[in-house]
């Protein structure tokens, strides 16, 4: 089993930044994988950004423009995302989650560890 907590997350601006972070703990490896999904209300669970362990492989949603990245260290088992230019529609609860192989993926499907989520809430 692995266990992931996210925290970061809150109340913002729109035009504000807000940083996430995931720590795993458990049977977990440095070099699994591990991504960021988000859900809005009333909407399907979401792919944002997703890694390996090198950075030599990193994925971001095409809607983000730019606007969020994913990082780690691996030493201590951490992911984050760092989130700028902030918009009303970026609310949602976020969650990370850990792949069971090197390679990242865009899928909820391929994800075997999620964490409980942690809530952005955008103000316009």
């Amino acid at each position: 089993q692995v266990q992931l907590v996210e925290s970061g997350g809150g109340l913002v601006q729109a035009g504000g930044s807000l940083r996430l972070s995931c720590a795993a703990s458990g049977r977990f490896f440095s070099t699994y994988a591990m991504g960021w999904f988000r859900q809005a209300p009333g909407k399907g669970r979401e792919f944002v950004a997703a890694r390996d362990w090198s950075g030599n492989n990193i994925y971001y949603a095409v809607s983000l423009e730019g606007r969020f990245t994913i990082s780690r260290d691996n030493a201590k088992n951490t992911v984050y995302l760092q989130m700028n230019s902030l918009r009303p529609e970026d609310t949602a609860v976020y969650f990370c989650a850990v792949r069971l192989t090197v390679v990242p993926s865009t899928s909820t499907d391929d994800y075997a560890f999620w964490g409980q989520g942690t809530q952005v809430t955008v103000s316009s």
